[in-house]
């Protein structure tokens, strides 16, 4: 799915209005009736709701939404806010239609007006802005927003995006007032702002509702941006041929572990064997060959010099895909060894932890990369590798910058873990959930996307598919076991099912 910046959007808007065609007050309606399923399948029948209506088109959909829950029978009142009178053609269209079937209870407030009480059974539906807003609200708005917030309600709902939140850079506007919802119903793509931790306070609980903008306006328009789902990773069902054998998909060797954390090497390896590779190596300390060997006897195992930590490259003619990161620690000797790993290695890497932080360290290695590797940071290793930022719109722009600048890809892991690509562009993820934040899980990742990239899957393909296929893991455990209740073992125990969810979905939705 692409993610659009504000004004695209509004381009697509106009496109689906004068190609569809559509009217915009039909188009308005149209998003209006899809807010008003969602409310009437997520809550019972009979609720009070106070609905905040703008004076733009973000009102005129509070507004016909207004009328809808009106017919309906739930309790409602409308407050239509604006300081000038001015409305858009739309939005006029709207409040005469409440006016003229006598419904809504409408009122209008201004900067005059005394604001209206919120009871604590209402369900508030913030309809005051849009994504288009370009500064921080101000005056009359910024008083209401701050009442809205500090009222006892029920809850709150934005249409679109919370009022006062912009829909891409925020680096200057979080000091303002803006609304924080419960729920934020989104038209049909999420906004950019939306994958940023610091306005999860705002946006709450999100969900995107497709209200039918042209198809050939959203395919012909590009943007950087996209937030994958299953039907962008349906590729890895791919059917293996009958006479297939182990040496057709790929041989692994993942440097991994070091005295302590030998954890890290058995949750990396186990996580690539499962997701398919043919073969895998794990190069060890000689400390861990007993553990390796009695918690993973379908790994081969290569041995270094040092008892405690990986000091030594093995040779890598036998392999088609190296890793290396989990749990190695930062030695010099650790440093000496990766950097001759890195000179003698021309295909792309997955590189993981204690590699990256060794980078960091090290900068002078990061040229050194084969083009097209895969860097799997955590928020702390990602700032040790390029820096401390404001806010996640700062952040998003450097990891891009920096994927195009060494061509390389980027998974910063978090919620929505973003995939930054050499040409510019970057991916969010859909799946995945708090449960997954414990130790061992990016060890798996590294796992998974290393078994993915040995297949022959693209760099690009490894990645995104990997980064997929752990959340969903992530999200079936939640399902089963419950979210606290999860460990990065788990999400190796559920890939399977993941693999199998997708494959459902592939053949579902197969295409001719």
């Amino acid at each position: 799915m692409k993610v659009f910046s504000s004004q695209l959007i509004r381009e697509i808007d106009s496109f689906t209005i004068a190609n569809e065609p559509i009217s915009s007050i039909n188009l308005m309606e149209r998003a209006a009736n899809q807010i008003f399923r969602w409310l009437n399948s997520h809550f019972s029948t009979k609720q009070c709701y106070i609905i905040f209506a703008g004076p733009g088109n973000n009102g005129g959909d509070g507004l016909a939404l207004a009328r809808m829950l009106a017919q309906s029978g739930n309790e409602v009142k409308t407050f239509l806010c604006h300081k000038n009178g001015r409305l858009t053609e739309d939005c006029e269209t709207n409040k005469n239609i409440l006016i003229n079937n006598n419904i809504g209870n409408l009122q209008h407030i201004d900067e005059n007006s005394i604001l209206p009480k919120i009871q604590t059974q209402e369900i508030v539906i913030d309809a005051l802005f849009g994504s288009g807003l370009s500064k921080p609200l101000e005056g009359f708005y910024e008083k209401l927003v701050n009442h809205i917030n500090k009222s006892k309600k029920k809850s709150i709902i934005s249409i679109d995006i919370p009022s006062g939140l912009f829909g891409e850079d925020n680096s200057n506007n979080l000091s303002g007032e803006i609304i924080k919802a419960d729920i934020t119903l989104s038209l049909q793509f999420p906004k950019l702002s939306f994958f940023f931790a610091e306005n999860r306070i705002f946006t709450g609980e999100w969900h995107i509702l497709p209200i039918g903008l042209h198809k050939k306006a959203i395919e012909k328009t590009e943007t950087p941006f996209f937030f994958q789902q299953k039907e962008e990773i349906k590729f890895i069902n791919s059917p293996r041929k009958t006479f297939s054998h182990k040496g057709n998909f790929g041989h692994v060797l993942l440097i991994a572990g070091s005295i302590g954390k030998m954890g890290a090497a058995v949750l990396a390896s186990k996580a690539c064997l499962r997701v398919g590779c043919g073969l895998l190596t794990t190069h060890i300390p000689e400390k861990g060959h007993y553990i390796m060997q009695i918690a993973i006897p379908e790994a081969m195992v290569s041995i270094d010099y040092s008892t405690e930590y990986f000091s030594m490259v093995p040779e890598l003619k036998p392999y088609s895909v190296i890793a290396i990161g989990p749990g190695i620690s930062q030695k010099v000797k650790t440093k000496i060894a990766f950097a001759d790993l890195l000179q003698k290695t021309k295909s792309p890497m997955v590189i993981d932890a204690d590699a990256i932080n060794l980078l960091a360290a090290n900068k002078e290695l990061i040229k050194l990369i084969p083009k097209n590797s895969i860097l799997t940071p955590h928020p702390g290793e990602f700032e040790r590798l390029i820096g401390n930022f404001a806010d996640g719109f700062s952040k998003l722009t450097a990891q891009i910058n920096f994927s195009k600048k060494q061509k390389l890809i980027v998974v910063l892991k978090g919620a929505h873990t973003s995939i930054s690509l050499p040409n510019g562009s970057c991916i969010f993820n859909s799946t995945g959930n708090p449960g997954m934040a414990t130790a061992g899980s990016g060890d798996v990742l590294t796992g998974i996307i290393a078994g993915l990239l040995a297949q022959g899957f693209s760099p690009e393909q490894s990645a995104q598919a990997g980064v997929f296929l752990h959340g969903l893991a992530g999200d079936i455990a939640k399902n089963k076991i419950g979210e606290k209740s999860i460990i990065a073992s788990d999400l190796i125990d559920f890939l399977p099912e993941a693999f199998v969810n997708i494959q459902q979905f592939a053949i579902l939705n197969k295409r001719d």
